[in-house]
């Protein structure tokens, strides 16, 4: 009996010892978390600057343009601050293009300043809303100055609205153009003995191709090209525009271009200078030079200026309630079922967003931001619905299209009041798919075997069996019922023929411009068009504030997310360490593609997602 007690003794002693040190654990962890915000609220105090009374802003974006910010995960933070690093920020487009505006009309601003050598390829949608601002700022009379070294498409995209474009002598424009290109893994899953069971509705429902072929359809090819091409046009056209030449010396035949190089003696600068894409080549004390002549001397060799970094917060004003307000519902991502985190389309939390701008007596109207590839057709539908109870408690609702509103993307636009797209909006790609990899052929191989019993046919269905041939034909038959169900409500909300539906769709990708001749979209134009269009509808005339819709998360909640997030980026950077420099661009594309189907969780497994839309146009 003693011996016993003994035993229970030592087992409190542990399990006490275990709960101590957790407990100190936590204490400790949420103390350093605490330390570090202290810390970081004052650095960021003392980096508030004090804008000259003239200053050149200099436009010097150093991360991806979104629709919306995602959390800033603090664990980031922290590390990257404790190295001496700066961590990649995302700039969110509108506040890119409200700063714009506001230079525009500020005294102090004597110009703009495009340095975009750290500006990741972006979207032609976006870039264009950009250039719309710029081109803003331009009209007040301002200089716009743009300068680089070894210019990337869109870096030389926005930099072509400037007066001047100054270019390093050993620089460059690299002008790639867009296409559209993936792997594909059917003979890899073959040798894996890997089963891929494809399920689809629509010819041009290219999605899965990765999985089954070698290579393209000819169909994909065809559908690709179309908008491809129409993409391509309106960059060169613009740009050939901005700098006063030739639209097709910028998409040159590759003979005529060896030839033009070999004239400029493998001078890439020099060829640049010669086709009139940039004004003239200084080195960056010559560049340093002209600036300071232009906008004067900061007493510290430079030219006065302000980065758009520290000018963008003096530029926010706080927005007052009003009762009659625009709500503006961001959908930017692929759409998930759920509750998800910004980057994404959770269906629960986007629906919620609308749900609350309906139940909001100050909301006078919605304007729906699409910027999605589409994903879960479930997710999808719940969101659509919420639009539809929107509109039947008298709130009319807009769909604003971003760069891309396809597949799911256009689901949850459909039955909107009024749907609006860019000429070079991805839209369309209407029709439905799912896809189910098992692994028996392979387990067999390593003999391993799967067998047992169950009460109906659909007990064992799993990865490790193989898939009966009656369960196959259900789920080919429930994809045909949704993508039914899909050009159903682009019938009904479309004013089309079931038949004029079908035909648009197919799974065939459009541009804005093709949509609005196809009927699928109502009227082109950005963002400012769409919120004067939401407040005719309104009848809101001139009087109306914009309110920013947005689902705050609990501490506890930002905590674990962004923790958990973190976790996965030194995942991800494991497993990358260990691949050779060569070979990490293959690396992350695969890696890139398995992240596309971990984001699938539809219960159903039905999916309406674009993967070309995601995968080009940079």
């Amino acid at each position: 009996m003693k011996t016993i007690f003994k035993g229970i003794g030592k087992l409190f002693r542990g399990i006490w010892k275990l709960i101590s040190f957790a407990r100190q654990l936590l204490i400790n962890l949420f103390f350093l978390i605490f330390i570090g915000i202290i810390i970081f609220a004052f650095s960021e105090s003392d980096k508030q600057p004090l804008l000259p009374e003239s200053a050149a802003l200099v436009l010097n974006l150093q991360g991806p343009i979104v629709e919306q910010r995602t959390p800033t995960n603090p664990i980031d933070n922290l590390t990257s601050s404790a190295l001496g690093g700066e961590q990649v920020q995302e700039n969110v487009l509108f506040d890119i293009v409200d700063t714009l505006r506001t230079a525009k009309t500020d005294e102090r601003i004597t110009g703009l300043v495009l340095d975009l050598r750290n500006m990741p390829e972006t979207n032609l949608t976006k870039l264009r809303y950009i250039a719309k601002a710029i081109t803003e700022f331009k009209q007040s009379g301002k200089p716009v100055i743009a300068f680089g070294e070894n210019f990337r498409q869109s870096q030389y995209y926005l930099s072509s609205f400037a007066d001047k474009i100054y270019m390093s002598p050993d620089g460059g424009v690299l002008l790639n153009g867009y296409g559209t290109y993936s792997l594909y893994y059917k003979t890899l899953l073959e040798k894996l003995n890997i089963n891929t069971h494809v399920f689809r509705v629509g010819t041009y429902k290219s999605f899965v191709e990765p999985y089954t072929q070698d290579g393209m359809s000819e169909a994909a090819r065809e559908a690709n090209t179309a908008w491809l091409n129409q993409l391509w046009t309106a960059y060169t056209n613009d740009v050939a525009s901005n700098r006063k030449i030739d639209a097709a010396a910028l998409t040159p035949e590759l003979d005529s271009f060896v030839e033009k190089f070999k004239a400029a003696n493998g001078d890439f600068a020099k060829l640049s200078l010669q086709m009139g894409l940039v004004d003239e080549l200084i080195n960056r004390p010559q560049l340093s030079a002209k600036l300071i002549e232009q906008f004067g001397s900061d007493g510290d060799h430079s030219f006065n200026h302000v980065s758009y970094y520290d000018y963008m917060p003096l530029t926010k004003a706080p927005t007052l309630p009003g009762d009659n307000e625009i709500a503006v519902v961001v959908a930017s991502g692929a759409i998930m079922d759920g509750e998800q985190r910004k980057g994404t389309v959770g269906g629960d939390t986007t629906a919620a967003l609308l749900r609350e701008a309906r139940n909001d007596d100050n909301v006078k109207a919605v304007l729906l931001r699409v910027d999605s590839p589409g994903g879960s057709a479930f997710a999808s539908e719940v969101i659509r619905n919420e639009v539809d109870a929107l509109k039947a408690a008298g709130k009319p609702v807009v769909v604003s299209m971003s760069s891309v509103a396809a597949s799911g993307g256009y689901w949850i636009s459909a039955s909107a009041d009024k749907i609006m797209a860019n000429p070079t909006t991805i839209t369309g790609s209407i029709g439905i798919f799912a896809i189910l990899t098992t692994f028996e052929k392979g387990l067999e191989k390593m003999g391993v075997y799967s067998d047992g019993v169950g009460t109906t046919p659909f007990a064992g269905v799993g990865v490790t069996r193989e898939l009966p041939q009656g369960v196959a034909e259900i789920f080919q038959l429930g994809i045909e019922n949704g993508y039914q169900r899909f050009i159903g409500l682009v019938s009904q909300y479309r004013n089309m023929s079931l038949e004029e539906a079908d035909k648009v769709a197919q799974g065939r990708v459009w541009t804005g411009e093709d949509a609005l001749k196809l009927g699928l979209v109502d009227q082109l134009g950005d963002f400012d068009d769409a919120v004067a269009a939401t407040a005719e509808l309104a009848n809101l005339g001139d009087n109306y504030q914009i309110r920013w819709m947005e689902q705050p998360l609990s501490p506890t909640q930002l905590f674990m997310q962004q923790l958990s997030g973190g976790a996965k980026a030194l995942i991800a950077q494991a497993l990358f360490d260990n691949v050779p420099a060569a070979l990490q661009p293959v690396s992350q594309q695969v890696v890139t593609d398995l992240s596309t189907l971990s984001n699938f969780n539809d219960p159903k497994g039905q999916y309406a997602f674009c993967l070309n839309c995601i995968n080009n146009q940079k």
